[in-house]
């Protein structure tokens, strides 16, 4: 793994107009050398989010070939003339891949867990631990609610989900894996540490260029008029006020406030089909 780690780091990062230049050869003329320059140019970025999903007892070179998979997936149907870069896109596929292959792998989660069952999931244990509900066992009334409330599922499925992940006592020096696989991992290797993660940090970073660059995507949807009722209502750390607008368009207080809530339907509708695109889990 070590080895593998330091051979991807060989392979240069894209410049812009490079990457550009690659993906337009994909598309147009299914150039696989093109394919294959995107792919382990960005390797790096699949094996940091990889380092992300640690402690569900899986192995990470399993988990780093999932991430891959997902981002030769983002390759295939990267579309250059969007305006993204590959990283952006790729960020999306690369996640879901990982989160189906853990869903797959955990015998305990049936395979047809809905979108909110799978966002439990995933956040079950970061929720516990910003409410202080550290203690082993069934979760108190009051933190079910909370957790609940936070996750937009209901109760019994968090008092669910959490009995399948506690799974009852274990002994940390438990080994992982089957017997003729590596018998030298054991469950305390998996054990989250609870300082800064680069990986993950970098991985919520590049998430939120990525919902930024969607909202600006999103936006074509809208008619100029809506573009600028919205930006000034919604998009401003000082929303200008509905007296403000309706004397700059003379029109209502009331016509305008129908035109940002329209505006707004609108851009959410949109928003989602963009996350489909990038395979982000979106509620169902």
């Amino acid at each position: 793994m070590n080895r593998y780690l330091q051979e991807i780091r060989k392979f240069p990062l894209l410049e812009p107009e490079t990457e550009y230049m690659l993906a337009k050869r994909w598309v147009d003329h299914q150039d696989a050398a093109a394919a294959h320059r995107m792919v382990t140019s960005h390797l790096r970025l699949a094996a940091k989010i990889a380092m992300g999903y640690r402690g569900y007892g899986l192995p990470q070179a399993e988990v780093i070939s999932e991430a891959n998979v997902g981002l030769m997936q983002a390759v295939k149907r990267f579309d250059p003339e969007r305006g993204f870069r590959l990283a952006t896109y790729a960020m999306w596929w690369i996640r879901a891949s990982i989160q189906e292959y853990i869903l797959r792998s955990w015998s305990l989660v049936k395979l047809g867990t809905t979108s909110a069952q799978k966002k439990l999931f995933f956040n079950l244990r970061k929720a516990k631990s910003r409410i202080g509900a550290l203690e082993e066992g069934d979760l108190r009334p009051e933190h079910v609610a909370r957790i609940a409330h936070d996750l937009s599922v209901t109760e019994a499925e968090v008092v669910a989900m959490n009995r399948r992940l506690s799974g009852g006592d274990a002994s940390l020096n438990a080994q992982v894996g089957s017997a003729d696989g590596d018998g030298s991992t054991q469950w305390q290797d998996w054990l989250e540490d609870e300082s800064t993660n680069t990986a993950e940090a970098y991985a919520e970073a590049d998430e939120l260029g990525a919902r930024r660059a969607m909202l600006v995507a999103a936006m074509d949807v809208l008619n100029e008029r809506e573009r600028d009722i919205l930006a000034q209502r919604r998009l401003r750390d000082d929303p200008v006020t509905l007296e403000e607008l309706s004397a700059q368009y003379e029109v209502s207080r009331e016509r305008i406030r129908q035109i940002e809530v329209r505006a707004f339907e609108k851009l959410q509708d949109r928003m989602r089909v963009l996350a489909r695109e990038k395979g982000m889990l979106v509620p169902a």
